[in-house]
Order: C-alpha cells, then structure tokens, then sequence
C-alpha cells in the first residue's frame, strides 16, 4: 500500500465549494459543494447530462471552472504542482481508445512509464485478472477485458485517489461484477474512488456515501441506505389495469406513502405492503378495474431519484 495514504487519513481526498461552470447554452454545474474522505468511494449518480463527468473534469484538472474552489488531495490547480499531482491519481474514462497493436503487457508498460513511481507491471495485470491475456493483442480482447485494462492503466501509477467515469457502462453482469471485485479491492488498499454512474445497483455495492445531482445541482447526498431511507418505505409496488383508478383514492390507501402515474399504470411508494396490497386489490375491485400487472421490489437508489423529480432515470 502507498505510505500516502495511510499517512492522510483526516485529509480530505477532494472537495469543492460553490463549484460552477457555464456554457453558452447551458450552466453545467451550478453551485455544488462535495467532500470526499479518504479511503471511501464516494458516488456521483444521475442521469446523462447532469452535470457529472463536467464536475469530475473540473476534478481531475481538466476543465477550469467559472467559479469555486477546488482541492484534490490537499492541492489546488494551478498552484504550480500540477504534474506532482497529477503522478497521485488514475483516470478510467468511460470509454478509453487503446492502441490495439499493442499487447496488453506493453499496453501497461507503457501507462507504467508515465509515472515517477508505480506497481510492478505485472502485478497489475495479476490484479485485473489479465495474466492469461498478458500477450494478447488489445484488438483481440472482449469488451469486458477492455474495461479492466483500461482499469489497469488508471491503476499503473498506485494512484491515491482513482476517478471511474460510468466504468461499467455496456457491460454484461459477469464483466461487471469483475471490475466491482477490482475496485474492491483498490479501496482494501486504502485507496480513494470518485465513481460516475447511472446503475444505482453499482452505487449500492460499491459506494460509501453518494451524491444525486441533476441539471448541475446536488439535490440529495448520504448514504444509500439513509437516501433509501429516507422514503420512509419499504417496497414499490408497480401495477397497471384495464379501466380508471382515481389517483386520490390511491393516495388513501393503508400503507402507501406516494402514488406515481406509471405509464399506463401507477407506482406506489409502500411503508406496509401487508396492509397496502389488500387495500389496493379491494379498492380495484370496487372501481370495477381489471388488474393487468402487478410487481414489487425493494426501495433502491432509484426510486429515491424519481421521488426526487418525478423522472425515471432511464427515461432522461
């Protein structure tokens, strides 16, 4: 492990105060504050066009914001140690463009050299599980095995700090869960992850406090349990039906906190299933509406983003 980190524990590993920037069309961030602790993975969640990976830019020095102040790892940009650092955190785009002649050794080789100090080459393909790919060319590798190299190189230089913009994003549920397992084991190590993402699944595994944003705000931050929490419900309970249901008689039900027209259908936020769902059958009864479809499933991060603004994420 990197004697840094152990030696920095009350220090900040990033934060940001009133954070803003502008664009001819559009105010990206607006106004933010974030600390992130060392040693956690601290989540950045909402949908495209939040203001996420122009706020993680700002971060990684990037992007010169319009206004706020801005401290990664107790420096702050332009003060003359930009390239020291730099040398102290890694970088995993969402979608990283590696040269595909290369094999995946001398693809690490060469991240490795960008950097003062760093892992031993092959310990790090060792840590993304790569040590059967190590000769193998990078235009050969699946998409999956693209994602934990790309992971290998942010990881080449035994970063404090490892920004991971939407790593995850278009793999299967086996590749995800091995890059998870990698991340997890970074922060074992003591390290420190900004994590950008739209799969609230993924916040829930990996992350230790979270924050929503949308249009560049920060509209909620915790942890997920106590976003989930903060529902004040245990289930959704998703039905749609042939006929007319009043959304105020929904609202009356036993048990459900809040009623969200759903397509078709509605969602309802649920504190006691066992007394809503009888309360809803017999209220369907009553109107005379045929039930269609009916699910359940436990609150999640994402249910807290629509009770927020009304919007699904996967619809924005």
């Amino acid at each position: 492990m990197n004697t840094l980190r152990s030696n920095n524990i009350e220090q900040a590993a990033l934060s940001c105060v009133r954070l803003v920037k502008r664009y001819p069309d559009v105010v990206a961030v607006d106004g933010i504050d974030l600390e992130v602790r060392m040693g956690e993975c601290f989540g950045l969640l909402g949908p495209n066009g939040a203001g996420k990976t122009t706020t993680v830019e700002i971060f990684e020095g990037l992007t010169k914001p319009d206004g706020g102040t801005v401290e990664v790892l107790g420096e702050a940009w332009g003060k003359g140690r930009d390239t020291a650092l730099r040398n102290r955190f890694g970088v995993q785009l969402q979608e990283t463009q590696l040269a595909e002649k290369l094999t995946v050794k001398e693809t690490v080789q060469l991240f490795r050299s960008f950097y003062k100090r760093g892992r031993d080459v092959d310990s790090i393909i060792n840590l993304v599980e790569l040590n059967e790919k190590r000769d193998a060319r990078v235009g050969k590798l699946s998409g999956g095995q693209k994602q934990r190299l790309a992971l290998a190189c942010a990881m080449a230089g035994d970063p404090d700090l490892l920004f991971l913009d939407e790593p995850t994003t278009g793999l299967d549920p086996q590749a995800r869960l091995k890059l998870w397992d990698i991340v997890e084991q970074f922060r074992a190590g003591g390290g420190s992850v900004i994590l950008t993402t739209h799969y609230m699944e993924e916040a829930a595994r990996l992350c230790d406090r979270v924050a929503i944003m949308d249009h560049g705000h920060v509209i909620a931050s915790g942890t997920p349990a106590e976003l989930i929490a903060s529902l004040d419900a245990d289930q959704i309970v998703e039905f749609s039906v042939k006929g007319k249901v009043e959304k105020d008689a929904l609202e009356r039900l036993s048990g459900v906190r809040r009623v969200r027209a759903n397509g078709d259908g509605y969602a309802l936020t649920v504190q006691d299933i066992g007394a809503a769902l009888p309360a809803l059958l017999s209220e369907l009864e009553q109107e005379r509406a045929e039930l269609v479809s009916l699910t359940t499933h436990q609150a999640t991060l994402e249910d807290v983003f629509v009770s927020l603004t009304g919007r699904m994420l996967r619809d924005v």
